[in-house]
């Protein structure tokens, strides 16, 4: 089994930076993708970035100038660097893992919030 544990949310002022940290445990040797969604109270859960275990990132065009991902192979960590947030950026942060043994499944953290206001 894998476990994602994510840490870094916060209470941030508009224009302000965070970084959010997903560490992953178990057996994440099964581990290739990692990234972060996100999701607001009745809203569906929403792509963020991801990277796979060589580096490729793929954004969602609303954060991609200002969101940066990227990971520690040796011990499955994925960071996300937030800069200039919004206030439309508030939500729950949460860590996803794809598994490159069993197709299709994947692993979810609890998520981690982040709420830009003034």
């Amino acid at each position: 089994q894998v476990q994602l544990v994510e840490s870094g949310g916060n209470l941030v002022q508009p224009g302000g930076s965070l970084r959010l940290d997903c560490a992953a445990s178990g057996s994440t040797f099964r581990l290739n993708t990692m990234g972060w969604y996100r999701q607001t109270p009745g809203k569906q859960r929403e792509l963020v970035a991801l990277i796979d275990q060589y580096g490729t990132t793929t954004y969602a065009d609303s954060v991609k100038d200002r969101f940066t991902i990227s990971r520690e192979n040796a011990n499955y960590t994925v960071y996300l660097q937030i800069s200039n947030l919004k206030t439309e950026d508030t939500a729950n942060y949460i860590c996803y893992a794809r598994d490159i043994i069993i197709s299709g499944k994947e692993y979810w953290g609890q998520g981690t919030q982040v709420t830009v206001s003034s």
